[in-house]
């Protein structure tokens, strides 16, 4: 038989036991101190991240050591004297599992060090910290002379062993009920989460695995056997007070695990289990022995596989918390997940720790771990999201097509579609005949590749061996991870605008001149196209049904593949007012528009956004093949980019560079969102405002006045950016349902400027096409927008570039340009 090992390796003082209360009050502090540093240490280095997100900064790599550091010296401290000093075993007991748990969240805080991008990394070295520091602590434990019991209670000898409650066959009653609450609290995420990649959650489940061997060797027998009081141990006294200091180790060990917003569900679910292996050793002992430490591994990693299984830290994120997405979903499964393991904690502790309660029966404690098992297995097939849900690979090729020498042909749109149509057939050759050994080799491997012209690349499913060999194949210039929202549970209800319809011109329109183009020029932006690549468009929307420009190629969805403009956001269909609306919402309200869907959920990917950028190339119908069934003829003229690509998307700077310069050698012109990021000084940062072939937006207030949030220059290179800004706080425009709403972003401004190109085109037709006339005309007519007086970052013009667009400077300057 095996012997349990002794308490973890702290000295203990010699000597009787204290009869002081001091030293309980004093435990009762310090674990009251314990949980008031660990919890808001956790929030707080969350919320950074999230700032820092939000703001576009880089990654602020010191966060978590910073606060590993502070956890350890103000949590370690008192937990160091409650191991020293006191008398009493079971304190002394106390401290020692409480610094130990300190310690561990110390070095397993370090791993968020590791980019969150890079999951498989960060939980292979969870997996590998967690184990080798199981593997240390039962070690010095080993080593440490053999602890005497607390007066009246049971030994708790090394090793794995246990009395006849815990060690029946491999899994006694007591394990089997111990598996059955691990299943139980997993239960929940296998309901509303979803699994990552094949070796994502296998990673997860060894994470798991480790965390519960850690567990194990901080609430082994030694520990609860400072507790067990009496002969026979009292019950009570197991699973209030042992309980009570095993759920703050739990909660020192639930913060250490998981990425950044990952650990968050483990602070709240996991105490409660405390109370849950209170019940359980009491069972055991009421069976002649201690349940060992395989009841600890089994609930407590079950326990934490959920969360680092079935969700994916990157959309634990604000950037998903304003409508019903993954942050609203992990709540919901914490919250059942935390219910479950509070009535674990009084039934197994009503049922199992009475005084004269029978020792539990394996039959139906294995009946009820095979019920839940089922129960496990039919929630994650039937209502939850059964498959793997992984990441997917962005390979960039090193050929890319030249686009150089192409014609300029006629002027106005019969030289424009010439120009596209010969962009198109050249990007389709050189992806055909660079992709072709590449695809062949990922078809047989079954990796699923979608080939992509406009960037010659190929998204493709893979982990990180595979990233290791697509980058070593010398065809390859990079691979990006491409990433990939996990499915909801429920999609979340479409958001409804609140706000009365207007009742003329809005004050953004009449702020940039455009209701005069309308009324004293006669010009309302008849037969121009407006693309717009966004979270959808309402398309029966009372200003904006009769604008769709209608067929069959005028609307894709490659999230949900709805066949009709719909959006459940938002977001789209109010730029797309902004941009072409009637009822006075709208710059160019005679214009017609098409829609694609590159933001269901507001994160994106590279691919999402190559899908819709090369349906504005070329449209194609349902179903239809982007390299074959393209039509370039019914190329929108202008494209409304109100979204950016950052690096938590999978973006790298020249991500999307070939495209706009595909865009543009097309002719068509490319308006896309400065950003939120202001007022940092080089906050353009993201795909594709940078580039110097897209017209790039920043925003100002009613007074004409640079808002605070607007992202500044320069660009990359030092390049000047914005070019132009156009109103962008308070900017009334559609919303789904036929209603309306109010919102602020250089997303708002950056439709404006796209309607003032369709204006000016639909004035001068001849202009269509030609981006460097029409870009020097927006430029030479905008108006001064005000700066703070100090003109950071540059100068003027990395705050609001030529100025204000003016719609009817513009659009006049572009009929004498016609004129001439």
């Amino acid at each position: 038989m095996q012997v349990d090992p002794p308490p973890p390796p702290f000295p203990s003082v010699p000597g009787p036991r204290a009869t002081s209360a001091w030293p309980v009050v004093a435990a009762a502090v310090t674990g009251v101190w314990a949980v008031l540093i660990t919890v808001p240490a956790q929030l707080v280095g969350w919320v950074v991240d999230q700032l820092v997100l939000v703001a576009g900064l880089d990654r602020r790599v010191a966060v978590w050591p910073v606060v590993a550091l502070v956890t350890v010296l103000l949590v370690g401290a008192p937990t160091l004297a409650l191991a020293l000093f006191p008398r009493s075993p079971a304190i002394r007991a106390t401290g020692r599992a409480w610094l130990a748990g300190t310690l561990a969240l110390g070095a397993l805080t370090l791993l968020r060090a590791l980019p969150p991008v890079h999951h498989e990394a960060y939980l292979a070295a969870l997996a590998g910290t967690a184990a080798l520091l199981a593997l240390a602590l039962d070690q010095l434990a080993r080593r440490r002379p053999s602890a005497p019991p607390a007066p009246g209670g049971a030994p708790g000898g090394p090793g794995d062993g246990a009395g006849p409650g815990g060690r029946v066959g491999r899994f006694g009653p007591v394990r089997l009920l111990a598996v059955a609450a691990g299943l139980a609290s997993l239960l929940p995420w296998a309901w509303v989460g979803a699994l990552g990649g094949a070796l994502e959650t296998l990673l997860a489940g060894l994470a798991a695995a480790a965390l519960g061997a850690l567990a194990g060797v901080l609430l082994g027998p030694a520990f609860w056997a400072a507790f067990a009081v009496g002969t026979p141990p009292r019950p009570a006294r197991l699973v209030l007070v042992g309980g009570l200091v095993a759920g703050v180790t739990l909660a020192l060990l639930g913060a250490g695990a998981g990425q950044s917003g990952a650990q968050l569900p483990g602070l709240l679910l996991l105490p409660p289990l405390g109370f849950v292996l209170g019940a359980l050793e009491a069972a055991a002992r009421h069976a002649g022995g201690p349940a060992g430490r395989r009841p600890v591994r089994w609930l407590v990693g079950l326990a934490l596989l959920g969360p680092l299984a079935f969700t994916d830290p990157e959309e634990v994120t604000v950037l998903l918390a304003t409508t019903r997405d993954v942050p609203f979903w992990v709540a919901v499964a914490t919250g059942a997940a935390f219910a479950v393991a509070v009535l674990l904690a009084v039934g197994y502790g009503v049922l199992l720790a009475r005084p004269r309660a029978r020792a539990p029966r394996r039959g139906l404690a294995g009946l009820a771990a095979a019920a839940l098992l089922a129960a496990v297995v039919v929630v994650y097939a039937v209502p939850g999201q059964p498959g793997l849900h992984g990441e997917r690979l962005l390979v960039v090729l090193r050929e890319q097509a030249d686009l150089t020498g192409i014609p300029a042909g006629a002027p106005g749109r019969a030289g424009r579609d010439a120009r596209a149509a010969e962009v198109y057939r050249r990007l389709v050759a050189t992806a055909e005949r660079s992709q072709g050994d590449l695809r062949r080799e990922l078809k047989r491997l079954r990796l699923h590749p979608t080939p992509y012209y406009l960037v010659n690349a190929i998204e493709t499913d893979g982990g990180p061996a595979v990233r290791a060999w697509l980058a070593g194949r010398p065809e390859v210039a990079r691979v990006l991870v491409s990433q990939r929202l996990r499915p909801l549970p429920a999609a979340a209800p479409p958001t409804r605008g609140d706000v009365p319809a207007p009742t003329g011109p809005t004050w953004n329109v009449s702020l940039v001149g455009a209701d005069r183009v309308w009324s004293e020029l006669g010009v309302t932006g008849a037969g121009v196209v407006v693309g717009s690549s966004d979270s959808g468009v309402d398309g029966r929307h009372p200003a904006l049904a009769a604008g769709f420009r209608g067929g069959d190629d005028s609307w894709y969805d490659p999230w949900e593949h709805r066949s009709t403009p719909a959006d459940r956001g938002g977001h789209g269909t109010h730029t797309v007012g902004s941009a072409v609306g009637r009822n006075g919402i709208g710059v160019a309200p005679g214009a017609s528009w098409v829609g694609c869907v590159n933001l269901d959920r507001n994160l994106g990917s590279p691919a999402r956004y190559l899908d819709c950028l090369q349906f504005m190339l070329a449209p194609f119908p349902p179903g239809g093949d982007p390299l074959t069934d393209g039509r370039p003829q019914r190329a929108p003229d202008v494209l409304t980019n109100s979204w950016g690509c950052p690096p938590v998307e999978g973006c790298d700077p020249g991500a999307l560079r070939p495209a706009t310069a595909a865009l543009a050698a097309a002719g068509i012109l490319v308006v896309a969102a400065a950003g939120n990021t202001g007022p940092y000084c080089g906050s353009i940062a993201d795909p594709p405002a940078p580039y110097p072939d897209v017209l790039t937006v920043g925003a100002v207030d009613r007074a004409r006045r640079l808002t605070q949030f607007s992202s500044r220059g320069p660009a990359a290179g030092g390049a000047a950016k914005p070019d132009l800004v156009a109103p962008g706080a308070g900017v009334p425009s559609a919303y789904p349902g036929g209603g309306y709403a109010t919102l602020d972003g250089t997303s708002m401004a950056t439709p404006q400027v796209a309607g003032v190109v369709a204006l000016m085109w639909s004035a001068n037709p001849a202009l269509v096409g030609d981006l460097d006339r029409t870009r020097r005309i927006l430029a030479e007519t905008a108006t001064p927008a005000g700066v703070p007086t100090d003109a950071p970052c540059g100068g003027v013009r990395n705050l609001v570039g030529a100025g204000l667009v003016d719609a009817y400077g513009a659009v006049r300057a572009a009929r004498a340009a016609g004129l001439g």
